[in-house]
C-alpha cells in the first residue's frame, strides 16, 4: 500500500499533462483546460455563482441550496454542534436530529458560516511594504500591513477579511467574507449511517455512508435570504461525467523544499502519531467508564482516529525512497537552472540553504515550542479559554498593527463566540485530557525542567489537573464576560486557578513564540517568497497555489480506479449498504434504515469517486455539475488520496462522494424530512441559479 501511495505521489509531484490535477482559486481558474478536455468552459457567470454558493463552517466546507439560507456539509463537520446540543436524556449522535419546524431548529453553539463575497490582489502593497527588509523587521513589517489592511476591509461582525498568502509568499491576496455566526441545526442523520464502516471504512472506496448535515444561517434572527444558491440535480451523475468541487482545502505541501519535507518525515509526523496514538488509548479507556463519558468522548474520538489515518499515509508516502528522490531530484534541477543565471543567482540562489539551516533550528525548540505555546502540554477547554483571556487583556489594548494576529480586529468575532459559547464542558473529560498532557509535558520537557516545576510543584499531573478544573469558575459564561471585559485588571484580581496558570505559563509561552518568529518564521516566510518569485520567473503563473483553507475549485469526472489491479467501479448502489451491514459496531446500520428497506429503491446510487483533487478541508464540499447543479456530498478521499498532500496522481488518486438520488431517498424514505425535500427539490427542476 505504501508503494502504491508513494508511486501515485511521485508521478503527480512531476506532472501529468492531462491530469485532472489542482485546487485553482477563482479568480485564476484554468477554464481553457477543462474545455480542452472535457468539451465545456465555466463562464464568469458560472464561476461567480458556483463561489457565492459555497461556504466555509468551521474546519469544512458547504453549500448553500436553498434561497432561505439551508446549508449542507457533512455530520462529520457539524458533529461538534450535534454533541453539544445533546443531553444525557437525548443523544442526537445515536438517533439523529430533524427540525420539524422552524422553531425547533437548534443554534449551534460555536459555529461559523463564511462566504466569500470578493478577492483583492493586494501582492504590490504588501511587497511595498516589506521591500528591503529581511529577517524580525520583515516579519514584523509583513504581519502589521497584513493586519492593517484586513482592518480596513473589515466592516463590523458580519464582514471577515484575510489576507491570504499564497504560493509561500509568492502572492497576497485579500479574501472578503460575509460572516454568518447565527447557524442552527435542521437535520443530522444518526452516527451510525454517517459514518457507516467506521474507522476500518475510513479512506476506503467503495463505501455506503450518508455523512450529511443540513444547517441553516441566520440573519437578524431570520433565515438569511440567499441570491445564489445551488439547485439539485434531477438524477445526479453517472460514470463518465464532468465533476467540480468548490471548497476549502486545508494545506498541502507541494511546494514545500526538501528541507521542509524532512522536517515533516523526521520530526513533524513522527511526533504527531505518537501523540495521537497515545490520545487514541486515553480517549478509548474514558469512553470504557460508562455510556456517559462515551457520550461525551466519541466526537473527539472519532477527529483523532480520522487525523491518525490521515497523518500515517502521508508518512508513508514521505518514506518511500522513489517519491524522496524524485523531489530530490526536481529541486536540484531547478536550482541548477537559477545557479545558471547570475542575475537569478545573486538574488534567489541562498534561498534553500536559508530555509535548511532555519528547519534544523526548528528542530531544536520545536518539543518546547509545540507543548507550550502550542499548547499541547495544556489540552482542555477550560485553560483555552483562560489562555484567551490573558492573551486578549494583553493584547487588545496595543493598536491593531501591534498584535499578535489571531487577537486582531478582524478576527475578534469568532473570539467572541468561542469564548461566550454555550457549549457544555465535562469536568471529568477536561481533567483526563489535562491529566494527560501535563503527564506529556513533564514527560517531553522532563521533571527538572524550570516550566515543568513552575507548573506542577509537588503535585502530580492527576492531582493538579483535578483542583484546576473542579476549582474553576470558567465553565461560567457570565464569568468568562467579567473577565473579558474588565482587561487586565479583571484578570490580575481573580484568584481563579485557570487563570493563575495561563497567567504563570504565558511568559513562558511568549518567550517561544518570539523565538520562533524572529530565528525561523522569518526566515522561512522571506525565502519561501524568494523561491515563489523564482518559480514564477522560470515558469510563469499558470500553476496552482498550495492549500490555505481558502475557497479553490477542482475539476475531475466521476470515474473508478485499480487497487491492486482489481478494478473498482466507481458507484455504489443502496443495496450494497444492506449487503455490507453486520449489526455489529461499526457496520451496524440504524433502526431506521432496517424499518424504512421495503419502500427504499435499493438500485439508488449511494456513494461514487471522482477524480477531482481534493484535501483535508474539503469535507462537506458539493459535486457540481456543469449546469451548476449539486449532484453530490463529498465526505472523504480514498486511500491513495492520502499522499495528496505531496502530489497528485489521476489513476488511483480519488474524492468520495455522497450521490445526490441517495441523499433524495434517505430524506424521503428514511426520514420523512418533507420541510427540506419541500425547499431544495422544487429547485431540481431548473438550471444554474
Amino acid at each position: 500500500m505504501r508503494r502504491l501511495i508513494a508511486v501515485a505521489v511521485l508521478a503527480g509531484a512531476v506532472g501529468l499533462a492531462h491530469a485532472d490535477e489542482g485546487m485553482w482559486t477563482f479568480d485564476n481558474f484554468p477554464s481553457d483546460k477543462v474545455k480542452a478536455k472535457y468539451g465545456f468552459a465555466p463562464d464568469q457567470r458560472w464561476l461567480d455563482h458556483v463561489r457565492l454558493s459555497s461556504v466555509r463552517t468551521g474546519g469544512c466546507s458547504g453549500s448553500v441550496v436553498s434561497q432561505n439560507g439551508l446549508v449542507m456539509t457533512n455530520h462529520h463537520c457539524a458533529r461538534s454542534c450535534v454533541q453539544q446540543l445533546s443531553t444525557p436524556e437525548k443523544d442526537y449522535m445515536t438517533v439523529g436530529f430533524y427540525a420539524g419546524t422552524a422553531q425547533e431548529e437548534a443554534r449551534c453553539p460555536e459555529m461559523e458560516v463564511n462566504q466569500l463575497t470578493a478577492i483583492t490582489d493586494v501582492t504590490e502593497r504588501v511587497n511595498s511594504a516589506t521591500r528591503g527588509l529581511t529577517d524580525k523587521k520583515y516579519n514584523e513589517t509583513l504581519k502589521a500591513e497584513m493586519s492593517r489592511i484586513e482592518k480596513e476591509c473589515s466592516a463590523g461582525d458580519t464582514v471577515r477579511c484575510d489576507v491570504v498568502t499564497l504560493y509561500h509568499g509568492g502572492r497576497y491576496h485579500l479574501y472578503k467574507y460575509r460572516r454568518y455566526q447565527d447557524v442552527r441545526l435542521v437535520f443530522a442523520p444518526e452516527g451510525d449511517i454517517a459514518h457507516f464502516g467506521g474507522d476500518p471504512d475510513n479512506f476506503m472506496f467503495p463505501r455506503y455512508c450518508l455523512d450529511v448535515s443540513f444547517l441553516r444561517v441566520y440573519d437578524n434572527g431570520q433565515p438569511a435570504r440567499m441570491d445564489e444558491y445551488l439547485r439539485w440535480s434531477p438524477t445526479g451523475p453517472k460514470d463518465g461525467d464532468l465533476a467540480f468541487v468548490p471548497g476549502n482545502p486545508g494545506s498541502t505541501s507541494r511546494l514545500y523544499t526538501v528541507a521542509e519535507l524532512e522536517y515533516e518525515r523526521d520530526v513533524t509526523l513522527p511526533r504527531r502519531l505518537l501523540r495521537l496514538a497515545e490520545e487514541r488509548g486515553m480517549l478509548t479507556e474514558f469512553q470504557n467508564r460508562g455510556a456517559e463519558q462515551k457520550r461525551i468522548s466519541t466526537s473527539r474520538l472519532l477527529g483523532v482516529e480520522n487525523t491518525y489515518k490521515g497523518s500515517l499515509g502521508r508518512f508513508e508516502a514521505l518514506l518511500d525512497k522513489a517519491f524522496f528522490s524524485g523531489k530530490v531530484a526536481e529541486e536540484g534541477a531547478f536550482r541548477a537552472s537559477i545557479e545558471a543565471d547570475p542575475a537569478r543567482r545573486a538574488v534567489y540562489g541562498g534561498a534553500w540553504d536559508a530555509i535548511a539551516r532555519a528547519k534544523q533550528q526548528q528542530r531544536r525548540i520545536q518539543k518546547r515550542y509545540s507543548m507550550v505555546e502550542g499548547a499541547a502540554g495544556f489540552s482542555s477547554s477550560l485553560m483555552g479559554h483562560a489562555r484567551t483571556l490573558v492573551r486578549a487583556a494583553s493584547e487588545l489594548p496595543k493598536p491593531n498593527e501591534e498584535r499578535l494576529r489571531e487577537y486582531g480586529d478582524s478576527r475578534l468575532p469568532g473570539i467572541k463566540q468561542r469564548l461566550f459559547s454555550a457549549a457544555p464542558i465535562y469536568d471529568e473529560l477536561e481533567i483526563a485530557s489535562l491529566t494527560f498532557s501535563l503527564t506529556k509535558l513533564r514527560e517531553d520537557l522532563g521533571p527538572d525542567d524550570p516550566l515543568v516545576k513552575k507548573v506542577l510543584g509537588r503535585e502530580s499531573p492527576a492531582d493538579l489537573a483535578a483542583s484546576l478544573i473542579k476549582g474553576t469558575r470558567l465553565k461560567d459564561i457570565a464569568f468568562r464576560k467579567q473577565l473579558f471585559e474588565g482587561g487586565m485588571a479583571a484578570i490580575d484580581a481573580t484568584d481563579d486557578p485557570v487563570i493563575r496558570l495561563a497567567r504563570l505559563v504565558d511568559p513562558d509561552a511568549r518567550a517561544m513564540r518570539k523565538q520562533f518568529e524572529d530565528e525561523i518564521e522569518s526566515v522561512l516566510k522571506k525565502n519561501d517568497e524568494l523561491i515563489a518569485r523564482a518559480q514564477f520567473e522560470v515558469y510563469g503563473t499558470g500553476a496552482y497555489p498550495d492549500a490555505t483553507f481558502t475557497l479553490r475549485l477542482s475539476y475531475g469526472q466521476v470515474k473508478g480506479f485499480e487497487a491492486d489491479v482489481v478494478p473498482v467501479a466507481p458507484l455504489t448502489r443502496m443495496a450494497g449498504l444492506f449487503d455490507r451491514a453486520t449489526g455489529k459496531d461499526p457496520f451496524a446500520l440504524p433502526e431506521s434504515w432496517l424499518k424504512a428497506r421495503p419502500s427504499l429503491d435499493l438500485n439508488t446510487p449511494m456513494n461514487f469517486s471522482t477524480t477531482n483533487d481534493i484535501i483535508g478541508g474539503n469535507s462537506g464540499s458539493p459535486v457540481v455539475d456543469k449546469e451548476g447543479r449539486v449532484s453530490g456530498l463529498i465526505f472523504d478521499g480514498n486511500i491513495y488520496s492520502l499522499g495528496g498532500d505531496y502530489g497528485f496522481v489521476e489513476s488511483v488518486n480519488r474524492s468520495v462522494a455522497v450521490h445526490s438520488a441517495a441523499l433524495l431517498e434517505a430524506l424521503d424514505k428514511v426520514y420523512g424530512a418533507r420541510r427540506i425535500l419541500d425547499e431544495i427539490r422544487p429547485a431540481a427542476a431548473g438550471g444554474g441559479n
